[in-house]
């Protein structure tokens, strides 16, 4: 099979033919029909995320959609043609996504949205599931609650603004002018990314607060998720990373919760949840609740590069997919 690896850290990708895989006890093989790019993809393969990365040489790529080829020992729940999806490698040990075929531990992969091509079904895995553990599993969404959503144009953030909706909350998301539109296209209120946090605390929560923040950027971004959160409030972040004082958001004994979707991945721990998660959205996306944001652009395994580039210069419009079959 053809697969691209990283041999050294911000090194081209190398196109090499290898054996196809074989799954072992609790794996399936996939054959892979597109791979999802995501900002941790790039990270990795400039070696900036040491918490993630595997040995190389290796095969990055976390995200897929494809079609089960064959059925390892004691998995019972696919069946050879099933089309799947879900967050299933390119970390550690495991062979990621930029290649034709991968064997991958069942509890990773749940069936595909039936809605959704195989393009759009790529792009979701890891952001879906890292917006519902920070939103649903951690912060507990309620309806009636006041959920405000850091760059709630991104690929995390336009899947929580939408899971926000979907359990009745009241949900503002921060935003630059040019992608305003995207926000109010689920019936969420925009926030100029340039307001100041006192601004839009007094406009939106008359000073008390949001009782939900999703930060997906981390840095500033963090720092005032802390000044907007009410008393009692929660605040999940996924790039918590840097230096903050936690005293302002301490007087107000918020929660704050740091999600790491790559742990299942990572370390075995909670990899069917993940499954279950996936397979809960799936109905969301069947029943149009839920809508991915895909950029139009299209890139192969010739010019996955390219995808990569476009994950870290700003210039997706939605998630960036790699066509593989």
């Amino acid at each position: 099979m053809k697969a691209l690896f990283t041999n050294t850290y911000e090194s081209e990708f190398v196109s090499t033919e290898i054996e196809k895989p074989s799954p072992k006890k609790g794996e399936v093989l996939v054959k892979i029909h597109a791979s999802g790019v995501n900002p941790i993809d790039n990270k990795i393969r400039i070696g900036v995320s040491p918490y993630a990365s595997p040995v190389l040489p290796a095969i990055l790529g976390t995200d897929l959609a494809g079609v089960i080829e064959a059925i390892g020992e004691d998995v019972t729940k696919f069946k050879v043609g099933d089309e799947v999806y879900g967050l299933a490698g390119g970390v550690l040990g495991l062979q990621g996504t930029l290649a034709e075929y991968t064997a991958v531990d069942a509890d990773l992969l749940a069936i595909k949205p039936k809605n959704l091509s195989m393009k759009e079904a790529a792009g979701i895995p890891l952001v879906l599931l890292t917006a519902w553990e920070g939103l649903i599993d951690r912060a507990k969404v309620q309806k009636g609650d006041k959920v405000l959503v850091h760059a709630g144009a991104g690929g995390v953030g336009h899947i929580v603004v939408q899971l926000a909706k979907i359990f009745g909350a009241e949900v503002y998301a921060t935003v630059s002018q040019q992608k305003a539109s995207i926000v109010k296209s689920y019936e969420v209120t925009p926030i100029d990314k340039n307001t100041p946090v006192e601004d839009y605390v007094n406009q939106y929560t008359d000073g008390k607060g949001f009782d939900i923040i999703y930060d997906t950027l981390g840095g500033q971004s963090f720092d005032d998720s802390l000044k907007a959160i009410r008393h009692y409030g929660q605040i999940s972040s996924c790039y918590a990373f840097g230096t903050h004082t936690l005293a302002t958001s301490s007087l107000r004994s918020a929660s704050i919760h740091g999600i790491f979707v790559l742990h299942p991945a990572i370390s075995g721990e909670g990899r069917k949840h993940h499954s279950d998660i996936l397979t809960e959205a799936a109905k969301l996306f069947e029943e149009g609740k839920l809508k991915p944001l895909i950029d139009n652009r299209t890139f192969t395994l010739n010019n996955a590069i390219e995808a990569h580039k476009a994950v870290s210069d700003g210039s997706a419009i939605g998630r960036i997919v790699v066509d593989i079959y």
